[in-house]
């Protein structure tokens, strides 16, 4: 069958898979972007408590987890994540983003994120595989 064209354009067949080439290729929407955005968050969170920047850390926290960790001591959270007793971590060793949840594994720790209006968000810190359960976490939400 002969698709009728203007000169120049791309015939039909050719249009979809070429569209969806250069979505991919500019990460418009592509999970390469929201990987990227979740490994920025979960580095930007790690550096807030290498530097003990508490404001930056909590500003990073999903709702719902720094809720939880105020409610838990009774106190704001710039007092409490100073506090907790969080690994050191290394490197980035490979992020995963499953829609609007994400996961970030370090040498040495895994934070879980989500995504949020203003951004991804920390919704569990401190986290190590356990036999028992998927993950035990240091800081996580309610």
């Amino acid at each position: 069958m002969a698709y009728p064209r203007s000169p120049g354009a791309f015939p039909a067949p050719l249009l979809a898979p070429l569209l969806a080439a250069m979505l991919l290729l500019t990460g418009c929407g592509g999970a390469g972007g929201r990987t990227a955005e979740v490994r920025d968050a979960a580095v930007a969170f790690r550096e807030g408590l290498r530097t003990r920047d508490a404001a930056a850390t909590c500003a990073l926290l999903a709702p719902a987890t720094r809720d939880t960790l105020e409610s838990s001591e009774g106190k704001p959270c710039v007092t409490v994540i100073a506090g907790e007793e969080l690994p050191v971590a290394g490197p980035v060793r490979r992020v995963d983003v499953y829609g609007n949840q994400g996961r970030t594994v370090f040498d040495g720790d895994t934070l879980f994120l989500s995504r949020f209006p203003d951004g991804w968000k920390v919704v569990a810190a401190g986290c190590t595989p356990d036999p028992g359960r998927p993950y035990t976490c240091v800081v996580e939400g309610g």
